[in-house]
């Protein structure tokens, strides 16, 4: 096959590559978006929400999550008990259901496009709010604790994860261009037809 050809081949996969985005986003929202109904999940999202400025309110002591954390695999009875009077698995399962819904909206596509267009939006938003935890999240850059990289741009575990959302983002962005254009398609179509169906009723009136 000739280089060329090969090109052809890679211009002629953006329906595919749309398909496979929207199939991506729908399995990362509701897996995640399921995983905060368990304590170790809501666990690891406290550092997030404790230091965000929009999000620290709905947890009842925000600023004691430090004494608190719990390694993800490890059951500390004592750190429990605390995440519950915090709050802690009360907001997860909320935060867990919104995503889950989100989840949902993208796969009404095929039906309803224009629900679908606004379940990406929403995680448009959803991605950007995450982004933020780069700039009011500690935890997201590595720890000045005797290593000679920390801080700004050492990514730590927990920033790596979140800045992963710039993808998801975009993602977003392509799912809900495509189903906005296929909404708008669909209303022409029945806009036309049902245009044409007019006249020709009142064509077979004058006939008449």
């Amino acid at each position: 096959m000739k280089i060329l050809q090969l090109y052809q081949l890679a211009a002629r996969m953006d329906r595919v590559g749309v398909t496979v985005t929207r199939v991506g986003l729908i399995i990362v929202l509701l897996w995640i978006g399921g995983l905060k109904a368990f304590p170790y999940e809501a666990d690891g999202i406290v550092p997030f929400v404790a230091n965000s400025p929009f999000m620290s309110f709905l947890l009842n002591d925000p600023g004691n999550y430090q004494a608190h954390k719990n390694p993800e695999g490890a059951v500390v009875p004592e750190n429990r008990a605390w995440h519950q009077q915090n709050g802690t698995y009360t907001f997860a399962y909320g935060l867990g259901s919104v995503i889950v819904l989100y989840g949902l909206l993208l796969c009404t596509h095929p039906w309803l496009p224009q629900v679908a267009t606004v379940g990406s939006f929403l995680v448009f938003i959803m991605s950007l709010v995450t982004l933020s935890f780069l700039v009011t999240t500690p935890e997201c850059w590595v720890p000045a604790i005797g290593g000679d990289h920390h801080g700004f741009p050492y990514l730590s575990g927990a920033g790596r994860l979140v800045v992963k959302d710039a993808i998801m983002m975009g993602a977003a962005l392509v799912t809900m261009a495509d189903s906005a254009q296929c909404y708008l398609l669909r209303r022409e179509s029945s806009l036309a037809a049902s245009d044409a169906g007019a006249r020709a009723d009142s064509t077979a009136a004058v006939t008449a």
